[in-house]
């Protein structure tokens, strides 16, 4: 029988929400102040995935600018009712929380194009849809509560949703703050309609190692609501420092063609018990109901390393990985993984056959802002990252370089700039807001410069040809450290460090691929 292997999407892919429509399934994470937003990604069977379009993904849509690292788009929630996809989410500015706030669009297609954001008269996050059997709209989410009897605690709301009128209607109902008193963070909720009532699933605990699912059910869909008395009826936070898995939560429920059930959550492979460098990532978990309540993971009570799929008939492609079916090595410039801070990748570089040619910009990578920077997620704790860039057209005082970035605060980088004397090489490295640079020597002058990047497990090592300019620890880099909830980014970025722009620089090759068996130590 055919596995789909946990997690079924590596690297950074947090929040997941899913739906089936007929014989696929679509599926969508956070990606915070990453652009373009939100990956629509599809499957037949949960193992095979491929990203076939993104909701965010044209200019003007939101407004990133300023918006630091770990703001941006939250928790999304995908859906299908109506004859259309719907996909609600928010945008959120952690410095500024008055800017943002939830928003729904609708597609006929989900690989797009998507509507225009249609902003909700709601405050807090992680807003969800469903539809009851009359055909109305109702959409939910999670706020700090009104009267909190403890720190952090929220509270789940519910209202309807015009259509027509593109705005929430009637009355709000509080139906929800928490299974387990003293709980912070009720939050991701969605409702679901099952036999004659429905179902409420909401995580709890935080997003981080104490991260758990509960579950209560109403015979409304504005309550009240009665919780399983075996809340939290799924989590990872008993099992220890000792699980290789930590901080299991955030869960979707979606029914197979064969009537059998799955969730999808995040969670995080911690090899250590508390350090994620690959940040948060969908998993797959078996589900099935007993006396109308889900059970997940029945019999094991923790995330499988892989979940038998029956219906599968084609298991992932060997060497691939997942999301989607490719061969490990060269990212060209039309591959969905790239990435850009606050702006689209097209705003920031030109796609000319395999090469992105990238202008300077005079942000650096210190900024909340659009500096000139492409990036993919890390996917793999062991992984060799190589990129060429044609350096010819940096003016005097512009640098080009490889990045591993977790955000404006924290990243460590080596780079190429050309000075009075010819090019040089340097290092930098942020840690907490604090930077170190270091110049390292003089380079031979040439067209082209290679970089490298070599990961195993927490360790890094950046490189230019066979010198390692710098190395970095995992463990101080991930979100658990500095406080954000992304994993890790490589990349390549190109800045005249304040100055008028006036070069550019080439990225003629970037391979991204997972480190042999027998490649070195992890």
């Amino acid at each position: 029988m055919i596995q789909a292997a946990n997690p079924i999407l590596p690297g950074c892919h947090p929040d997941p929400s899913i739906c089936r429509v007929g014989e696929w399934y679509y599926l969508v994470t956070s990606t915070f102040e990453y652009l373009p937003g939100l990956p629509v990604l599809r499957s037949r069977d949960l193992v095979r995935w491929e990203t076939v379009g993104h909701v965010i993904d044209r200019p003007g849509m939101l407004d990133f600018d300023g918006i630091g690292s770990s703001g941006g788009l939250y928790a999304p929630t995908i859906r299908h009712g109506r004859g259309l996809f719907w996909v609600a989410c928010t945008l959120v500015d952690r410095e500024d929380p008055s800017r943002g706030g939830n928003f729904l669009v609708t597609a006929t297609d989900p690989a797009g194009p998507w509507s225009d954001p249609v902003m909700l008269d709601a405050v807090g996050i992680d807003p969800s849809i469903a539809f009851d059997d009359e055909g109305r709209v109702w959409v939910h989410g999670t706020r700090l509560a009104a009267e909190p009897e403890w720190h952090d605690q929220t509270e789940v709301w519910v209202r309807e949703y015009s259509p027509e009128q593109r705005a929430l209607i009637g009355d709000e109902h509080v139906i929800w703050r928490g299974a387990v008193r003293g709980a912070v963070w009720a939050e991701g909720p969605h409702l679901y309609r099952v036999d004659d009532g429905w179902l409420l699933l909401a995580a709890e605990g935080g997003t981080e190692f104490h991260h758990a699912v509960s579950v209560a059910r109403a015979d409304e869909i504005t309550g009240p609501y009665v919780g399983n008395r075996a809340n939290p009826v799924f989590t990872h936070r008993h099992l220890g420092r000792r699980s290789p898995v930590i901080g299991a939560g955030h869960a979707d429920l979606v029914q197979a063609p064969d009537g059998s059930w799955s969730a999808v959550m995040l969670a995080m492979r911690a090899a250590d018990g508390r350090h994620y460098p690959l940040g948060r990532e969908t998993f797959l978990c078996p589900v099935v109901w007993e006396d109308g309540w889900p059970v997940f993971a029945p019999g094991e009570g923790r995330l499988p390393a892989t979940v038998p799929t029956p219906w599968a008939t084609d298991p992932a492609p060997p060497g691939s990985w997942q999301p989607d079916d490719r061969v490990a090595g060269v990212v060209s410039p039309s591959d969905p993984r790239w990435t850009a801070l606050r702006v689209l990748p097209g705003e920031v570089a030109v796609a000319e056959g395999d090469v992105w040619r990238m202008p300077v910009r005079a942000e650096t990578l210190h900024d909340a802002s659009s500096p000139a920077f492409l990036g993919v997620r890390q996917q793999h704790a062991d992984v060799d990252v190589r990129c060429v860039l044609d350096v010819r057209g940096l003016a005097e005082g512009e640098s080009a370089g490889l990045v591993l970035r977790q955000s404006e605060q924290d990243h460590v980088a080596v780079a190429v700039t050309r000075t009075p004397d010819g090019l040089r090489l340097s290092s930098d490295r942020c840690h907490g807001g604090e930077t170190e640079r270091r110049d390292v020597g003089a380079l031979p002058e040439a067209d082209e410069v290679e970089l490298a990047l070599r990961g195993r497990g927490f360790d890094y090592a950046l490189r230019s040809g066979d010198v390692e300019v710098i190395g970095a620890d995992g463990r101080e880099l991930d979100a658990s450290s500095t406080g954000g909830f992304l994993g890790l980014w490589i990349g390549v970025c190109a800045t005249s460090a304040g100055a008028e722009p006036r070069g550019e620089v080439r990225v003629t090759r970037f391979e991204y691929a997972p480190a042999r068996a027998g490649s070195g130590d992890r």
